[in-house]
């Protein structure tokens, strides 16, 4: 996952809401050509097919669909950081513990890329948010152990992702001024795919 382009995803999204290329293009105000294109070479950085193209729309593929959720829960926890004038980064990971989306904004701190996909990790890998973790790994705890773990990170802003009552993924939130915060991003990009969660 570390050589795809994640400045493509916008424009996949707004394909997908649209339905169209030439819809999206128009909204975003670039090329047919151009939209088609990042799209293509979104799917060759991902080794898979997202879109079944037609000539008059575009549908998602059973691993399209996936993606687009994924995604969309990502931007979802972004737009609700920047609106609080938090510059962050957010990863979502499978359940296998694999970064599937990250995004990042412009001015978020170096650090918050790894951290997002490693509290996306501690949330998924122990069934519960990061911020709970952060309680009962304090020293002397029982579970205080868990702090030594290479990926493992105490502090809030992981959830795990869930739907159907099983776990799907989680998804991790780095760069707001506090766990708290993080959180509370990530929430809102588990809100923004409730109806969608089937990950």
């Amino acid at each position: 996952m570390s050589n795809i382009d994640w400045g493509r995803l916008p424009v996949f999204l707004k394909v997908v809401e649209t339905e169209s290329i030439t819809r999206a293009a128009e909204s975003l105000r670039l090329p047919k050509s151009s939209v088609s294109r990042t799209v293509s070479a979104l799917e060759r950085e991902l080794e898979t097919q997202l879109l079944l193209r037609t000539t008059r729309h575009v549908k998602l593929t059973e691993a399209g669909r996936r993606f687009y959720e994924r995604a969309k829960a990502a931007r979802a926890a972004l737009e609700s950081c920047r609106k609080q004038g938090f510059q962050v980064a957010v990863a979502v990971v499978d359940r296998a513990g694999i970064t599937e989306v990250l995004l990042r904004d412009r001015y978020a701190g170096p650090h918050t890329v790894e951290v997002a996909a490693n509290k996306a990790w501690t949330a998924l890998s122990f069934r519960t948010a990061s911020s709970a973790l952060a309680q009962e790994t304090q020293p002397g705890r029982p579970m205080s152990g868990l702090r030594n773990q290479p990926r493992f990170i105490a502090a809030g802003g992981g959830l795990p992702i869930e739907g159907g009552g099983s776990l799907l993924g989680g998804i991790g939130v780095s760069g707001a001024p506090g766990g708290e915060q993080d959180e509370a991003c990530a929430r809102a990009g588990l809100k923004g795919v409730a109806d969608l969660i089937e990950f």
